[in-house]
C-alpha cells in the first residue's frame, strides 16, 4: 500500500507544481526612438502612443539595433566614440563599449557575439566583440560611411558610403574587404529584405533605389524614387517582402513601393525631416522619426495615412520596434 502511495503523491505534487506555475511574462510591444540631439531614447508605448520612459544614454546618439534575444539594446553615439548597451527590460544604460571614433549605426551579428558599426568620420566599419568589447576590426571602407548591414548567415558585412558613392562588402569574421560596388549618388541605407537575398541601398542624392544580389553581390538593378529629388534615406520592408516603406527628408514623406513592379505606387505625409522607419510585427503601423518636427507619425498601413503623432526629444533619428 506504502509503496503506490508514494509515487502517486509524487506524481500529484508535480501536477499541482505545473497546473501552479506562472506563465512566463508577456511584454508589451515597444518604440524606441533616439534623439540625436536630447541625448537621450524616448520608449513609446505603441497600445496608447504615448512616452512611457526617457532614458538618458551618451552624446549623440543615432543608430540602435536589437540583440536576437530581445533583451538588450545598442545604441551608437556618435560623440562618445562608443556604442551605448541598454537593458531593455530596466530601461537603464548598463555599459559602453569603445567602437572607435564617429559610430553612426550599428547591427548584430545573428549570433548576437559581434557589433558591426560604421564609423563615419574615420571612414572605417568595425567589428567589436560584445562580451569583451574588444575590436575584432577595423577596416578603411568608403568616404563617409553610414548604412550598415549584416547578410542572414552573418558572414558579409554592408557599408554604404556617402561620398563615394559605394558599398563595401567586408568578411564580418575578420573585416577582410571583398568587394566594392558603385551604387546612386549619396547612399544612406543598406536593408536587406526579409528573405535575406537581396539587399537596397537608397541614394538621397541620387533620389533612387538600387538593388543587390546578395548570393553573389552583383547589381541587379535600380529605380527612382518618385522624381528623385525626396531624399530618400530608411527603409522597412512588410513582413511578406511585397511592399518597402522609404522615408523622404526633403519631402517630409514615406513613399510606397511595390518591390516586384520596382515602383512608387504611394505616397504618405508626415512630419518634417523624417529619417528613421519601423514597421510593426503585423504590418498594420508604420512609424516614422520626423526629425525637424520632433515627433513620431504614427501611420495606419491600411487607409495610409498619420493617424496619431508622438512628441519626442530633440531631432529624433532612428527608431527600433521591439515586439
Amino acid at each position: 500500500m506504502i509503496e503506490r502511495t508514494v509515487p502517486l503523491r509524487a506524481a500529484t505534487l508535480a501536477a499541482l507544481c505545473l497546473a501552479s506555475a506562472s506563465p512566463a511574462p508577456v511584454r508589451d510591444p515597444q518604440l524606441w526612438v533616439s534623439n540625436e540631439v536630447g541625448n537621450s531614447i524616448s520608449v513609446i508605448a505603441p497600445r496608447t502612443n504615448t512616452v512611457t520612459a526617457t532614458i538618458t544614454v551618451g552624446k549623440r546618439p543615432r543608430g540602435m539595433a536589437l540583440s536576437p534575444d530581445g533583451r538588450t539594446v545598442y545604441v551608437a553615439l556618435g560623440q562618445d566614440d562608443a556604442v551605448g548597451v541598454i537593458d531593455v527590460a530596466k530601461a537603464t544604460l548598463t555599459r559602453t563599449i569603445p567602437v572607435g571614433r564617429d559610430p553612426e549605426l550599428v547591427v548584430v551579428s545573428p549570433d548576437g557575439g559581434t557589433l558591426f558599426v560604421s564609423n563615419e568620420e574615420i571612414a572605417h566599419a568595425s567589428g567589436v566583440d560584445v562580451q569583451t568589447g574588444r575590436i575584432k576590426f577595423s577596416t578603411q571602407v568608403g568616404v563617409e560611411p553610414e548604412g550598415i548591414a549584416v547578410s542572414p548567415d552573418g558572414s558579409k558585412v554592408y557599408v554604404t558610403a556617402e561620398t563615394s558613392n559605394t558599398v563595401s562588402v567586408l568578411d564580418a569574421a575578420t573585416g577582410r574587404l571583398r568587394k566594392t560596388i558603385p551604387v546612386g549618388e549619396n547612399p544612406r541605407t543598406v536593408a536587406l529584405t526579409p528573405d535575406g537575398r537581396r539587399a537596397y541601398v537608397t541614394a538621397e542624392a541620387g533620389g533612387n533605389v538600387t538593388i543587390l544580389d546578395v548570393a553573389t553581390d552583383s547589381v541587379l538593378g535600380q529605380f527612382p524614387i518618385r522624381d528623385g529629388k525626396t531624399k530618400p534615406v530608411r527603409i522597412a520592408f512588410t513582413p511578406d517582402g511585397r511592399l518597402a516603406y522609404v522615408t523622404e527628408g526633403a519631402a517630409g514623406t514615406v513613399s510606397v513601393v511595390d518591390l516586384a513592379a520596382q515602383r512608387v505606387t504611394d505616397t504618405i505625409a508626415v512630419g518634417k525631416r523624417p529619417w528613421g522607419i519601423a514597421l510593426a510585427r503585423d504590418a498594420q503601423r508604420l512609424y516614422t522619426a520626423d526629425g525637424r518636427s520632433n515627433q513620431v507619425s504614427v501611420i495606419d498601413t491600411d487607409a495610409r495615412k498619420v493617424v496619431a503623432t508622438v512628441p519626442v526629444g530633440d531631432r529624433p533619428n532612428d527608431l527600433l520596434y521591439i515586439p
